[in-house]
């Protein structure tokens, strides 16, 4: 009987690690809660161009990842011209 063996030679794909600029957050989710708690706040909008994702994983990050999983309260407020600003409270 044999048994799988892992190798770590020349041929096998090595884990890329998230590089960031200093004072920039590492992950995605760390950078959307830093736009979160800017005092100016950010809309769904500005979030997806910055992440470089859709409305809807920006929405649902906030969701799961922030509110329920790390425990945040997530507020908005909706401005004179229709859009809705999103901060942490």
């Amino acid at each position: 009987m044999t048994k799988n063996k892992v190798t770590t030679g020349p041929g096998r794909k090595k884990r890329r690690e998230a590089t960031a600029s200093a004072g920039r957050p590492k992950t995605k989710l760390s950078r959307l809660e830093g736009m979160l708690r800017r005092k100016e706040g950010a809309t769904i909008a500005q979030i997806a161009t910055a992440l470089d994702w859709q409305p809807h994983s920006v929405r649902g990050a906030m969701s799961g990842s922030l509110k329920k999983k790390q425990g945040l309260t997530i507020g908005n407020q909706t401005t004179e011209d229709g859009r809705r600003v999103y901060r942490i409270a």
